[in-house]
């Protein structure tokens, strides 16, 4: 099972005094753990069946507010409330905070129990559900790239992200002796995660002073990105309990490389790698071909997907091992998409265009909702693309800016095919709350651009 707690064994560990506390958590639109604390006695008793919660948590931005324009909640509506559904299955220890165990919820409607369309664990469990009615079961890994900077988020807020400091001072890619500096950090971030049943692989420098990467072990694709969402949440809260902060933001500064979530996609049938043909080309099965080519046709359509901020475009940058073109390459970084396990069973296709700031359960359904299309309308792929694709001049581009993906969401009738008129409305909205919230802004480079010399 996904956890590693059975509920019979958690009714024991609460009985015997071993666990006081319970996460119930949904995943909101930024892909963050929402939810409540049980104590033990009470979730045992009644909370494990269901819980609630207010329905704005679908309709917020990052800061929490309730912008209007939601057709699923708003102050005309009163705002009432979703079902928390505990999936026991995930029920799992959390070993970095005491007595405490988590589980996963599905978010359902009040009245009649069914899920919630426009949720996160929702509109990725319709595109599994999609790939299974073929036979296949889709098989995802995340990395998690982020930075590590000195003090604590309140200490960091409270002079205004300022004069921020890379834990590491150098760039300590794959560097022992640098990463050994963070040790405390990210041992415990490792071992509490493999305690809490997340496959964790490895940790290791990456490619900017104080930026580290975390590594889990390929699952289905639920699993995957409860994995990822929380790791996410357990690297924040062990680098804050040792004095330190991490953050997903995908582009920190203008001359730094950002943060990825490079996503790998396969495809399975029958417990064996469908993506695999020993006979084809670079190892790929006809299968993956098509999947590939409907991801590579529509990268464009599900960028928000993959990139939901304003920040998020700031890491498309020549020279950054960021991609800035929609195309695939046989292990080239410089693409959006990079064939791996050239030739073996563990051929799949790398994603490397979301960032850390992605939502992962959104990211995984628009790859999964645009590899099956191409499926079904039997895409050819392409040859694979060489050399510095930064300069490649007839390759297609990635959007380029929050506002070109988000008219490239609102018209795609792909999505609008496999998330539902409801959903793309949803999220479209989101996308429009961002640029609002960005364009009514006053930023401290206007400030210092105009404040005298304007």
């Amino acid at each position: 099972m996904p956890g590693n707690l059975t509920f019979d064994d958690l009714k024991t560990l609460v009985a015997d005094g071993k666990i006081d506390t319970v996460l119930t958590c949904i995943v909101d639109m930024q892909g963050r753990l929402m939810g409540k604390r049980f104590t033990g006695s009470h979730f045992v008793a009644s909370a494990w069946e269901e819980t609630h919660c207010c329905n704005y948590l679908l309709a917020t931005d990052l800061e929490m507010a309730t912008p209007d324009g939601y057709a699923s909640t708003s102050w005309h509506a009163g705002y009432g409330d979703y079902m928390m559904k505990p999936d026991l299955s995930t029920l799992r220890l959390v070993p970095w905070l005491e007595g405490t165990a988590m589980v996963m919820c599905d978010v359902r409607d009040h009245h009649d129990h069914g899920d919630i369309e426009h949720s996160p664990r929702a509109v990725l469990k319709r595109q599994i559900a999609r790939a299974e009615a073929m036979g296949l079961t889709a098989m995802m890994a995340t990395e998690l790239e982020f930075f590590l900077f000195k003090g604590g988020y309140n200490e960091l807020r409270e002079q205004g992200y300022h004069a921020l400091q890379p834990y590491s001072p150098y760039n300590i890619d794959y560097n022992m002796f640098g990463t050994t500096k963070e040790e405390h950090v990210m041992r415990p971030i490792r071992n509490h995660l493999v305690a809490a049943g997340v496959p964790v692989e490895n940790s290791k420098g990456e490619a900017e002073a104080g930026q580290e990467e975390l590594n889990i072990r390929y699952a289905e694709a639920l699993e995957c990105a409860d994995n990822h969402s929380i790791a996410k949440q357990a690297i924040k809260e062990i680098a804050w309990q040792q004095g330190v902060s991490a953050s997903f933001l995908a582009k920190w500064r203008a001359d730094k490389v950002g943060s990825a979530a490079h996503v790998h996609v396969s495809l399975w049938k029958d417990g064996t790698p469908a993506f695999h043909d020993p006979e084809g080309e670079h190892g790929m099965s006809p299968l993956m071909r098509s999947f590939c080519a409907g991801m590579i046709k529509y990268a464009a359509e599900i960028t928000w997907f993959l990139a939901p901020y304003i920040n998020s475009y700031k890491r498309f940058a020549k020279g950054t091992f960021a991609p800035t073109k929609i195309a695939w390459s046989v292990d080239n970084r410089t693409a959006g998409f990079r064939l791996c396990g050239e030739g073996s069973k563990a051929v799949r296709m790398e994603c490397r265009i979301p960032g850390s700031d992605v939502n992962p359960y959104l990211a995984e359904a628009a790859l999964l909702a645009a590899g099956l299309k191409g499926i079904e309308e039997k895409l050819e792929l392409g040859k694979p693309v060489t050399g510095d694709l930064y300069d490649a001049a007839s390759v297609p581009e990635i959007p380029g800016s929050l506002i070109a993906a988000t008219d490239l969401l609102r018209g795609s009738a792909m999505l609008r095919e496999a998330f539902g008129d409801w959903t793309v409305d949803h999220y479209v909205r989101a996308a429009e709350v961002e640029q609002e919230m960005f364009e009514a802004a006053v930023t401290d480079w206007e400030i210092a651009r105009g404040f005298e010399k304007a």
